[in-house]
């Protein structure tokens, strides 16, 4: 009993570190958001004009920073805004790059769990490699790489195989491969975690039961691998969403983001109001459905009694 008081302290504590951390880096700045989404701008030297009426006891909350987003005006259509537009966007293109690099990525963490232990650590090392530099040296890399003379152009026309430019640069392809060359690592490095740790001898078993490889493929290790899919996924499409740079410097002018939109309303029209009420939604959009998902598979995943 003297041992299990001794360690119950020193669990609460490691338990609890997380918590702390989520409450002063996520909790308290969103709260700081939220407050600030239902504010009017100000005249004073505050920015903001204060919600609480001290004569009357009431909250003056200005909804209107959220029906914006989804009205033009009082006579407007409802969902035709250039707000709903910019979400839908940046979803669709988080989707694009979520399997995209699902695609790219499964393949390459395959091969790093099925090669040998010792070769291992160079690999991974090769994939974490690009974090070593700058996030903006890399985009703009691809810059020099896709522009009109740009290495690609220039090696496609050293070939002959084209005689004029190609327009690559501020395309929806140069936005999507920018960023799937950005998020890959995000995609494979939780697959490989998910994979490494499976047993081969199952594959061994299913082609003896008469499996083809690429049955067994599908029977047995994506759905050994579906924790470190969803997780990938995940990692990958949560900060494509809400991404600015790379949209801004290899998309072009038609591909506005949400992250873009939320930069424009807050440094360029100086509405802080409706910028975090822009990015209250779209922490809603994301958060919301990753909740009831985990809700149902926690759910599924408990064993019953």
């Amino acid at each position: 009993m003297a041992i299990r008081s001794m360690t119950m302290p020193g669990k609460r504590f490691v338990i609890s570190v997380p918590f702390v951390w989520l409450i002063l880096f996520f909790l308290f700045p969103f709260l700081i958001l939220l407050y600030i989404s239902f504010v009017d701008m100000g005249n004073d030297i505050s920015p903001f004009k204060p919600i609480w009426d001290s004569s009357t006891g009431l909250l003056k909350l200005k909804y209107e920073n959220y029906w914006s987003i989804f009205r033009t005006g009082e006579g407007g259509a409802p969902f035709q805004t250039i707000y709903i537009e910019a979400y839908v966007r940046s979803l669709w293109y988080a989707l694009c790059t979520a399997l995209l690099c699902l695609v790219i990525g499964y393949p390459f963490s395959y091969f790093i769990a099925r090669s040998k232990p010792s070769v291992r650590p160079a690999l991974l090392m090769m994939v974490m490699l690009p974090f070593w530099t700058s996030f903006l040296l890399r985009v703009y890399a691809w810059k020099g790489i896709l522009a009109d003379q740009g290495v690609l152009n220039q090696i496609f026309m050293g070939l002959g195989l084209i005689s004029e430019p190609l327009q690559m640069l501020y395309t929806d392809v140069s936005m999507l491969v920018g960023m799937t060359y950005v998020y890959l690592p995000f995609m494979v490095l939780p697959l490989y975690a998910n994979l490494v740790k499976m047993d081969f001898r199952l594959l061994e078993a299913a082609y003896d039961l008469g499996a083809s490889p690429l049955g067994a493929f599908w029977l047995v290790t994506v759905p050994l691998s579906k924790a470190g899919i969803v997780a990938g996924f995940m990692l990958v499409f949560i900060p494509s969403v809400g991404e600015f740079v790379i949209p801004s410097l290899l998309g072009g002018p038609e591909n506005i983001m949400i992250g873009r939109v939320v930069w424009d309303e807050m440094f360029s029209s100086n509405n802080w109001p409706r910028a975090t009420a822009l990015a209250v939604v779209m922490i809603g959009l994301i958060v919301v459905p990753l909740a009831i998902y985990y809700h149902y598979t926690g759910d599924a995943a408990e064993p019953k009694a």
